[in-house]
């Protein structure tokens, strides 16, 4: 069977991007990189995507008034490339899904979902609150993306401890090593046939069925 076909949308350094580069290298993700777009023109992630031959495109968000118009804007450049699945990958705006690409996004959130999710929540100011709260367990999150934030149907959980003395930064580091691990096996299972949606619950199938 093929390769998936993956389109990856970024921000910032690109270090997502790069760890699913590294695993397809590996031979553990059964996705190619077919295209990245960045909202940031000075994004290192378009450096990382240049390097490897990807093509690239920049659609700032701050030429568009609308949510909905950065959207589309989004889609209709991914289209030529015709993506299997849409990996937000350090990716800080809202996305509007339309009808085409219901259950073909994928996001990686710094918790255990729908724990410290939502709007303004998202990567130290995260790991602040979980400590700030004292809370003794925290993770992250691989999910179908919709149109709230961080509201999608839950693929896949890895929880991580928080211990005493933890700062952000340290505890952060162990989050995003969790994300390492679960973000490109959810989307490996995606690209094994195995996630079936129903009702926002996802059921991972059996491999013979």
């Amino acid at each position: 069977m093929p390769n998936i076909k993956l389109a990856v949308l970024l921000t910032g350094s690109g270090t997502t991007l790069q760890n699913l580069l590294d695993k397809r290298d590996a031979g553990k993700l059964d996705a190619d990189v077919a295209a990245v777009v960045s909202s940031r023109a000075d994004a290192y992630g378009l450096v990382r995507a240049s390097k490897r031959g990807i093509p690239t495109v920049v659609i700032e968000r701050g030429k568009y008034v609308l949510p909905e118009d950065f959207s589309d804007a989004i889609f209709e450049a991914i289209a030529p490339y015709k993506p299997d699945l849409v990996c937000l990958a350090g990716f800080m705006s809202m996305l509007q899904i339309g009808p085409a690409y219901v259950n073909q996004v994928i996001n990686i959130h710094p918790s255990l979902l729908p724990a410290f999710g939502g709007k303004g929540f998202y990567g130290n100011k995260v790991h602040a609150s979980v400590l700030a709260t004292g809370c003794k367990l925290t993770g992250c999150t691989a999910h179908f993306v919709d149109n709230e934030y961080d509201h999608g149907p839950i693929i896949a959980q890895k929880a991580v401890p928080v211990v005493s003395g933890d700062t952000v930064e340290t505890l952060a580091a162990r989050v995003q090593e969790a994300e390492r691990e679960i973000f490109p096996e959810a989307i490996q299972l995606f690209a094994l046939g195995r996630l079936k949606v129903e009702n926002r619950l996802v059921t991972v199938r059996p491999i013979d069925e």
